[in-house]
Protein backbone atom coordinates (compact mmCIF):
# COMPACT_ATOMS: atom_id res chain seq x y z
CA UNK A 1 0.00 0.00 0.00
CA UNK A 2 1.06 3.55 -0.75
CA UNK A 3 0.05 6.64 1.24
CA UNK A 4 -0.58 9.98 -0.47
CA UNK A 5 -0.73 13.11 1.68
CA UNK A 6 -2.45 16.05 -0.05
CA UNK A 7 -0.59 19.21 0.92
CA UNK A 8 -0.64 21.44 -2.16
CA UNK A 9 -3.21 23.98 -1.00
CA UNK A 10 -2.50 27.62 -0.12
CA UNK A 11 -4.76 27.89 2.97
CA UNK A 12 -5.92 31.41 2.16
CA UNK A 13 -8.29 31.46 5.16
CA UNK A 14 -5.34 30.89 7.49
CA UNK A 15 -3.28 33.84 6.30
CA UNK A 16 -1.09 35.47 7.50
CA UNK A 17 0.03 32.21 9.18
CA UNK A 18 0.28 30.50 5.80
CA UNK A 19 1.84 33.28 3.74
CA UNK A 20 5.24 31.58 3.98
CA UNK A 21 4.39 28.23 5.57
CA UNK A 22 2.06 25.45 4.37
CA UNK A 23 -0.83 24.59 6.67
CA UNK A 24 0.37 21.05 7.32
CA UNK A 25 3.70 22.37 8.67
CA UNK A 26 2.07 24.70 11.18
CA UNK A 27 2.59 23.60 14.81
CA UNK A 28 -0.40 22.15 16.65
CA UNK A 29 0.35 21.64 20.31
CA UNK A 30 4.05 22.05 19.56
CA UNK A 31 4.25 19.53 16.70
CA UNK A 32 3.54 19.94 13.01
CA UNK A 33 0.37 18.44 11.67
CA UNK A 34 2.29 16.41 9.10
CA UNK A 35 4.29 14.79 11.92
CA UNK A 36 1.02 13.83 13.61
CA UNK A 37 -0.14 12.23 10.37
CA UNK A 38 3.11 10.25 10.19
CA UNK A 39 2.49 9.03 13.74
CA UNK A 40 -0.89 7.69 12.66
CA UNK A 41 0.49 6.17 9.47
CA UNK A 42 3.22 4.43 11.43
CA UNK A 43 0.76 2.14 13.18
CA UNK A 44 -1.01 1.21 9.94
CA UNK A 45 0.24 -2.06 8.50
CA UNK A 46 1.19 -2.81 4.94
CA UNK A 47 2.49 0.50 3.56
CA UNK A 48 5.93 0.92 2.04
CA UNK A 49 6.07 4.55 0.82
CA UNK A 50 4.51 7.91 1.57
CA UNK A 51 4.10 10.53 -1.16
CA UNK A 52 3.53 14.13 -0.06
CA UNK A 53 2.23 16.29 -2.88
CA UNK A 54 2.82 19.99 -2.47
CA UNK A 55 3.29 23.03 -4.72
CA UNK A 56 6.21 25.02 -6.08
CA UNK A 57 5.84 27.73 -3.43
CA UNK A 58 6.18 25.36 -0.48
CA UNK A 59 8.24 22.46 -1.88
CA UNK A 60 11.39 23.90 -0.29
CA UNK A 61 9.70 24.04 3.12
CA UNK A 62 8.79 20.36 2.88
CA UNK A 63 12.30 19.41 1.80
CA UNK A 64 13.71 21.25 4.84
CA UNK A 65 11.25 19.43 7.10
CA UNK A 66 12.02 16.06 5.49
CA UNK A 67 15.74 16.35 6.24
CA UNK A 68 15.02 15.85 9.95
CA UNK A 69 12.47 13.02 9.59
CA UNK A 70 13.64 9.59 10.77
CA UNK A 71 11.88 7.72 7.94
CA UNK A 72 12.83 10.18 5.19
CA UNK A 73 14.06 7.34 2.97
CA UNK A 74 10.45 6.14 2.73
CA UNK A 75 8.97 9.55 1.84
CA UNK A 76 8.86 11.25 -1.55
CA UNK A 77 8.00 14.94 -2.00
CA UNK A 78 6.11 15.71 -5.24
CA UNK A 79 5.91 19.29 -6.56
CA UNK A 80 2.72 19.82 -8.59
CA UNK A 81 4.19 22.97 -10.18
CA UNK A 82 1.51 25.43 -9.07
CA UNK A 83 2.67 28.76 -7.61
CA UNK A 84 -0.44 30.44 -6.17
CA UNK A 85 -4.02 29.81 -5.15
CA UNK A 86 -5.36 30.97 -8.50
CA UNK A 87 -3.41 28.36 -10.51
CA UNK A 88 -3.56 25.40 -8.11
CA UNK A 89 -4.36 22.04 -9.64
CA UNK A 90 -6.90 20.97 -7.04
CA UNK A 91 -6.82 17.93 -4.75
CA UNK A 92 -8.33 15.50 -7.27
CA UNK A 93 -5.87 16.40 -10.00
CA UNK A 94 -3.06 16.22 -7.43
CA UNK A 95 -4.10 12.66 -6.58
CA UNK A 96 -4.08 11.76 -10.26
CA UNK A 97 -0.67 13.41 -10.72
CA UNK A 98 0.89 11.56 -7.78
CA UNK A 99 -0.43 8.21 -9.03
CA UNK A 100 0.71 8.82 -12.61
CA UNK A 101 4.08 10.44 -11.86
CA UNK A 102 5.07 7.74 -9.34
CA UNK A 103 3.61 4.91 -11.45
CA UNK A 104 1.60 3.71 -8.46
CA UNK A 105 0.06 0.30 -9.04
CA UNK A 106 -1.01 -0.55 -5.51
CA UNK A 107 -3.73 0.15 -2.96
CA UNK A 108 -3.65 3.80 -1.87
CA UNK A 109 -4.52 5.53 1.40
CA UNK A 110 -5.11 9.26 0.83
CA UNK A 111 -4.97 11.73 3.74
CA UNK A 112 -5.57 15.46 3.53
CA UNK A 113 -2.45 17.17 4.87
CA UNK A 114 -4.42 19.49 7.13
CA UNK A 115 -6.23 16.58 8.74
CA UNK A 116 -6.05 16.55 12.54
CA UNK A 117 -7.57 13.33 13.81
CA UNK A 118 -7.43 10.64 16.47
CA UNK A 119 -8.90 7.91 14.27
CA UNK A 120 -7.11 4.57 14.53
CA UNK A 121 -6.07 4.06 10.91
CA UNK A 122 -5.63 0.33 11.50
CA UNK A 123 -9.38 0.00 12.19
CA UNK A 124 -10.25 2.06 9.14
CA UNK A 125 -7.99 -0.05 6.92
CA UNK A 126 -9.45 -3.27 8.31
CA UNK A 127 -12.92 -2.01 7.35
CA UNK A 128 -11.80 -0.79 3.93
CA UNK A 129 -9.92 -3.95 2.98
CA UNK A 130 -12.97 -6.06 3.81
CA UNK A 131 -15.04 -4.25 1.17
CA UNK A 132 -14.99 -4.27 -2.63
CA UNK A 133 -14.85 -0.54 -3.25
CA UNK A 134 -13.45 2.80 -2.18
CA UNK A 135 -13.89 3.71 1.50
CA UNK A 136 -14.09 7.11 3.17
CA UNK A 137 -13.73 7.95 6.89
CA UNK A 138 -16.72 9.88 8.28
CA UNK A 139 -17.40 11.96 11.38
CA UNK A 140 -20.72 13.17 12.77
CA UNK A 141 -20.15 16.88 13.28
CA UNK A 142 -23.51 17.25 15.05
CA UNK A 143 -24.64 20.47 13.37
CA UNK A 144 -26.13 21.17 9.95
CA UNK A 145 -24.72 24.71 10.15
CA UNK A 146 -21.20 23.31 10.48
CA UNK A 147 -21.86 20.56 7.94
CA UNK A 148 -22.28 23.20 5.22
CA UNK A 149 -18.49 23.58 5.19
CA UNK A 150 -17.79 19.94 4.33
CA UNK A 151 -18.71 17.03 2.11
CA UNK A 152 -21.98 15.71 3.58
CA UNK A 153 -22.75 11.99 3.37
CA UNK A 154 -25.71 9.68 3.78
CA UNK A 155 -25.26 5.91 4.16
CA UNK A 156 -27.57 2.93 3.80
CA UNK A 157 -27.70 0.05 6.29
CA UNK A 158 -24.75 -1.64 4.57
CA UNK A 159 -22.58 1.48 5.06
CA UNK A 160 -22.69 2.21 1.34
CA UNK A 161 -22.72 5.89 0.37
CA UNK A 162 -26.08 6.75 -1.18
CA UNK A 163 -25.62 10.52 -1.24
CA UNK A 164 -22.56 12.79 -1.13
CA UNK A 165 -22.77 16.56 -1.53
CA UNK A 166 -19.80 18.92 -1.32
CA UNK A 167 -20.60 21.94 0.89
CA UNK A 168 -24.39 21.88 0.42
CA UNK A 169 -26.51 24.86 1.40
CA UNK A 170 -29.06 22.51 2.99
CA UNK A 171 -27.24 19.46 4.39
CA UNK A 172 -29.26 16.24 4.50
CA UNK A 173 -27.22 14.90 7.43
CA UNK A 174 -24.46 15.92 9.85
CA UNK A 175 -22.16 13.08 8.76
CA UNK A 176 -19.16 14.57 6.97
CA UNK A 177 -16.13 13.38 5.06
CA UNK A 178 -12.86 13.86 6.94
CA UNK A 179 -10.42 13.78 4.03
CA UNK A 180 -9.27 10.19 4.64
CA UNK A 181 -9.84 7.78 1.75
CA UNK A 182 -8.85 4.23 0.79
CA UNK A 183 -8.61 3.34 -2.89
CA UNK A 184 -8.08 -0.32 -3.81
CA UNK A 185 -5.63 -0.86 -6.63
CA UNK A 186 -8.36 -1.97 -9.02
CA UNK A 187 -10.31 1.30 -8.51
CA UNK A 188 -7.51 3.79 -9.25
CA UNK A 189 -8.48 4.12 -12.91
CA UNK A 190 -11.68 5.91 -11.87
CA UNK A 191 -9.59 8.90 -10.70
CA UNK A 192 -8.01 9.42 -14.14
CA UNK A 193 -11.44 8.97 -15.74
CA UNK A 194 -12.94 11.68 -13.54
CA UNK A 195 -10.11 14.13 -14.27
CA UNK A 196 -10.60 13.66 -18.01
CA UNK A 197 -14.36 14.21 -17.80
CA UNK A 198 -14.91 16.89 -15.14
CA UNK A 199 -13.75 20.39 -14.22
CA UNK A 200 -14.48 20.36 -10.46
CA UNK A 201 -11.05 19.24 -9.30
CA UNK A 202 -10.53 21.07 -6.01
CA UNK A 203 -12.26 19.13 -3.21
CA UNK A 204 -12.04 15.29 -3.27
CA UNK A 205 -15.72 15.27 -2.31
CA UNK A 206 -16.70 16.13 -5.87
CA UNK A 207 -14.95 12.99 -7.03
CA UNK A 208 -16.40 10.81 -4.26
CA UNK A 209 -19.91 12.11 -5.03
CA UNK A 210 -19.46 11.18 -8.69
CA UNK A 211 -17.88 7.83 -7.85
CA UNK A 212 -20.75 6.85 -5.53
CA UNK A 213 -23.00 6.89 -8.60
CA UNK A 214 -20.52 4.95 -10.74
CA UNK A 215 -19.42 2.33 -8.24
CA UNK A 216 -19.73 1.29 -4.59
CA UNK A 217 -18.27 3.68 -2.01
CA UNK A 218 -18.29 2.66 1.66
CA UNK A 219 -18.44 4.94 4.68
CA UNK A 220 -16.63 4.25 7.96
CA UNK A 221 -17.93 6.22 10.94
CA UNK A 222 -15.53 6.98 13.76
CA UNK A 223 -16.06 8.59 17.15
CA UNK A 224 -12.53 9.66 18.03
CA UNK A 225 -11.68 13.36 17.90
CA UNK A 226 -11.39 15.13 14.56
CA UNK A 227 -10.60 18.81 14.04
CA UNK A 228 -10.99 21.14 11.10
CA UNK A 229 -8.21 23.74 11.02
CA UNK A 230 -9.46 25.69 8.02
CA UNK A 231 -9.40 29.16 9.57
CA UNK A 232 -7.47 30.97 12.29
CA UNK A 233 -10.20 30.55 14.91
CA UNK A 234 -10.43 26.77 14.44
CA UNK A 235 -6.64 26.45 14.21
CA UNK A 236 -6.15 28.33 17.50
CA UNK A 237 -8.81 26.19 19.18
CA UNK A 238 -7.12 22.96 18.05
CA UNK A 239 -3.69 24.26 19.05
CA UNK A 240 -4.96 25.10 22.55
CA UNK A 241 -6.65 21.71 22.95
CA UNK A 242 -3.58 19.75 21.91
CA UNK A 243 -1.27 21.91 23.99
CA UNK A 244 -3.43 21.28 27.06
CA UNK A 245 -3.90 17.62 26.26
CA UNK A 246 -0.21 16.86 25.86
CA UNK A 247 0.88 18.67 28.99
Amino acid sequence: MKIIVLAAGYAVRLQPLTLNMPKSLLPVGGRTNIDRILDKAGVAEGWDRIYIITNDKFAGRFNEWLAAVSIKDRITIINDGSTADDNRLGAIKDMALAIRKSAIDDDVLVIAGDNLFELDLARFLEFARANDGVSVALYDIGSTALAKNFGVVRLDQRNIVIDFEEKPQEPKSTLVSTGIYYFPKNKLSFIQKYVRMHSKLDAPGYYIGWLSKEDKVYGFRFLEDWYDIGNIESYNKADQKYTKKEK
